[in-house]
């Protein structure tokens, strides 16, 4: 991912606006376009790509790795993870150093298995997981109609993540936050994360780096604050 410093002077586009508002993120997830979101500046304080899984295409995944760069992973409910009887990975990990993991901004990781569908190659190229990408949003839809075992091998390219119980009651991560925006869109609740990384300093894209990209993209940009005052504790 390519720093706003590193981009000629000449671009008129850097001072254009990001697309912001719920509505407008709602409506790029229906459309089956990303939005970007950034969590909390007190926890990880990144800017993750996220698009809703059932429309992610090989371009989509070539975006993800060139413009963001970070992991590619696809978030599930956890209702959906429980049904698919997908476990966090900690609870399967059979080593000392699975037992003594921790991490300063969380209480725990929301990853799960690696996967591939069972119809691609190596896995790894855009075709290949935008395919594995694609049909765990399909899945998503019809979880309690889905062979999962029939469908994907493990273990494989794309990294799950499992999402809380209560999501945004329990955990305000990325995860939680991308199936919180696809519940208000009314998409299946499985969504691509990806964090901006810097080129330039080497650790996550900042914030306002972030909304200039999003801006010269047409991309909405989010902060966790506006999802989490929209969704109801009820």
């Amino acid at each position: 991912m390519l720093s706003d410093s590193m981009l000629p002077d000449s671009y008129s586009y850097r001072q254009k606006e990001p697309a912001d508002g719920l509505d407008t993120a709602i409506e790029a997830f229906q459309s089956g376009e990303p939005v970007l979101i950034h969590d909390a500046a007190d926890r990880e304080n990144e800017v993750d790509i996220v698009y809703p899984a059932h429309a992610v295409t090989p371009s989509d995944v070539v975006r993800l790795r060139n413009d963001a760069g970070g992991l590619i992973c696809v978030a599930l409910s956890h209702e959906v993870a429980e049904a698919f009887e997908l476990p966090f990975a900690e609870e399967i990990i059979d080593h000392p150093a699975g037992h003594e993991t921790t991490i300063d901004y969380d209480d725990r990781s929301s990853f799960s298995l690696t996967v591939n569908h069972r119809d691609t190659f190596t896995g790894i190229v855009d075709n290949d997981r935008a395919r594995t990408i694609s049909e765990l949003g399909t899945a998503a839809q019809n979880p309690d109609t889905t062979d999962f075992v029939a469908e994907f091998d493990v273990p494989g390219h794309v990294h799950i993540l499992k999402a809380a119980p209560n999501l945004l009651e329990d955990r305000r991560g990325h995860t939680e936050l991308g199936i919180a925006l696809a519940e208000l869109a009314d998409v299946p609740p499985a969504v691509v994360v990806c964090e901006m990384l810097d080129d330039e300093t080497g650790g996550a894209l900042s914030g306002t780096n972030a909304a200039s990209y999003a801006g010269r993209n047409d991309f909405a940009f989010l902060d966790e604050s506006t999802i989490v005052e929209e969704v109801s504790w009820d």
